[in-house]
């Protein structure tokens, strides 16, 4: 009874924090969407979000955000299976981490003058004979950049359910005939998929609501959610649409959260 009455003392801050920070913040979203710009009750929001201009940018948004986790994910995978194998792994998975220590703005910053007219990048070019190219404000620099920063948080789960892999198993296949091949897709890969999953979540959800990026490195010509809730509160002082939008990336975050649940039932 009395570890009971502890355990429920314990929980209280926990219970606070959800309460302040998670769903009070969801239950202002969800109210200031009801309201147009007049401040007017109104549905006229979500009408307009399903409009051709809004499904476009959100398919355009999971477009961005499926094609930035896919080439983290097969860039991070072959990363994670090499680790495992070196002699000092972690010291060389605390090399891939220490980047993302720094400060998402300093990153992107540093970008601009590697991929600018007379940076890193163009100087490399010409020193192989292409030529200076526009590489700043492009698709590429966009979906390149993305990719950089949240590799190490594709990386990480990936190297754990690698790490945790049992070696008594891979032998087991080679006694049986199997092929490297063979061995990654019938036993590695499917035994780290939990791993995969939660990369693929990690990486997933924040590049869908991406939109520093969009303008700084992209110039504004990617358009995501992200970007166009920023531009309705900061710009156009459109707090419902903002909002309306933000409902729809919740919805959105937690499907995905769903899709992606690596909880094992019975535990």
């Amino acid at each position: 009874m009395e570890n009971k009455l502890t355990r429920h003392l314990y929980s209280i801050p926990y219970f606070l924090w959800m309460l302040l920070f998670v769903v009070a913040p969801i239950v202002l979203v969800v109210y200031y969407s009801l309201f147009d710009i007049e401040g007017n009750f109104s549905f006229v929001n979500y009408q307009k979000f399903f409009t051709p201009v809004y499904l476009q940018m959100t398919l355009s948004s999971f477009w961005y955000a499926f094609l930035i986790t896919a080439i983290s994910l097969l860039v991070a995978y072959p990363t994670a299976l090499l680790l495992t194998k070196t002699k000092h792994k972690q010291l060389w998975l605390l090399l891939i981490i220490v980047p993302s220590w720094i400060n998402l703005l300093l990153k992107a910053y540093a970008f601009l003058g590697i991929f600018g007219t007379y940076g890193a990048a163009n100087s490399f070019l010409k020193i192989i004979g292409i030529g200076s190219k526009q590489i700043l404000f492009t698709d590429f620099s966009f979906v390149f950049v993305s990719v950089y920063i949240f590799i190490p948080f594709m990386i990480l789960p990936i190297f754990n359910a690698l790490n945790e892999l049992n070696p008594t198993l891979l032998d087991a296949a080679s006694d049986l005939g199997a092929s490297r091949w063979v061995t990654f897709r019938r036993v590695i890969f499917p035994l780290t998929l939990d791993g995969v999953k939660s990369g693929c979540q990690v990486v997933f959800i924040p590049a869908l609501s991406l939109f520093m990026l969009t303008r700084l490195i992209a110039g504004n010509r990617v358009i995501t959610l992200g970007t166009s809730i920023e531009q309705h509160f900061l710009v156009t002082q459109d707090w419902g649409m903002g909002s309306t939008i933000a409902v729809f990336l919740i919805i959105a975050m937690v499907l995905i959260m769903i899709l992606t649940n690596t909880r094992k039932r019975g535990v």
